[in-house]
């Protein structure tokens, strides 16, 4: 088997530049990927230019469509005061808290606050509650668990409303 050749040594560049030194295979890696980075327009800005911003500018004529829909805003009254009718929930999972957690749901203005909708339910539906827990839901529209205490079944209530 004949030796293996060594590299030769790079002759010194006549404008008295330093000789240039065999690299290794990872130190070439780095270097072809460090070349890619800048010829994409890489990490570092070159000075004078502005980085891109990450969200596309707002346009008059691409104007994005509000999330909640318009009939959400018809909920309150044209004199400001809150919606005092809530609409009650008739859905399964409306009822499984009925029967289950003595709770009744409603859909309420989204102005109303808990004291608003405790009152509200005390004066249409003669029970007493225990807590009330309100939520936005992904449509705008305000809903409200209404916990009433041990003396009044949410069962009977419902009975009573027309859900059941």
């Amino acid at each position: 088997m004949a030796p293996k050749k060594k590299a030769a040594a790079a002759v010194p560049a006549e404008s008295g530049a330093e000789p240039e030194k065999p690299q290794k295979a990872g130190a070439k890696k780095a270097g072809k990927a460090a070349k890619a980075v800048e010829a994409v327009g890489g990490a570092e800005s070159e000075e004078g230019e502005e980085e891109r911003p990450l969200l596309p500018p707002e346009d008059e004529d691409h104007a994005e469509e509000p999330e909640v829909p318009a009939e959400v805003h018809d909920w309150p009254r044209a004199d400001g005061q809150v919606q005092d009718h809530p609409v009650p929930g008739d859905n399964e999972s409306a009822m499984k808290k009925i029967e289950e957690i003595n709770t009744l749901v409603f859909l309420v203005d989204l102005q109303a606050t808990k004291l608003n909708i405790k009152e509200a339910v005390k004066e249409l539906y003669d029970v007493k509650c225990a807590k009330v827990n309100t939520l936005i839901r992904p449509d705008g529209r305000k809903k409200a668990y209404v916990h009433l205490t041990q003396d009044y079944d949410a069962l009977d209530v419902a009975n009573r409303i027309g859900i059941i």
